[in-house]
């Protein structure tokens, strides 16, 4: 039998990857965003700094009650609250940072989210 490679280990060598070019700061802080099975989640994050600015996830009171988490539909629904949130901070650009997933369905529909909310990548 062949061995064939973790896709998870081969997401995150992506990861890391993209890492080295992709930085959030002030100006423009970085759009995180995690996917698992049954939820999804997103971040702001000013790497400068280190600290993480807005939140939001499909956990998240206003979303959980709605929706099922794993599905685009609350995807982007996350995109929109993190969008509202970040907005509310003063936040409207920042950089995309998929974590090496592909740019399709759920991802996707995040990003989607997030840009009819008001953030600029």
């Amino acid at each position: 039998m062949i061995n064939k490679p973790d896709r998870n280990a081969l997401r995150k060598k992506r990861q890391l990857r993209v890492r080295n070019r992709v930085n959030g700061t002030e100006q423009r802080p970085r759009l995180n965003v995690y996917r698992s099975l049954n939820n999804i989640y997103a971040q702001i994050i000013n790497d400068d700094r280190g600290e993480t600015l807005v939140t939001a996830s499909s956990l998240s009171p206003e979303i959980k009650g709605a929706m099922s988490g794993g599905n685009r539909e609350a995807a982007a629904a996350v995109g929109k609250l993190i969008a509202a949130r970040a907005l509310e901070k003063g936040i409207k650009q920042v950089v995309f940072d998929r974590a090496g997933y592909v740019y399709h369905g759920r991802v996707k529909a995040l990003a989607d989210g997030a840009r009819e909310g008001g953030l600029e990548f």
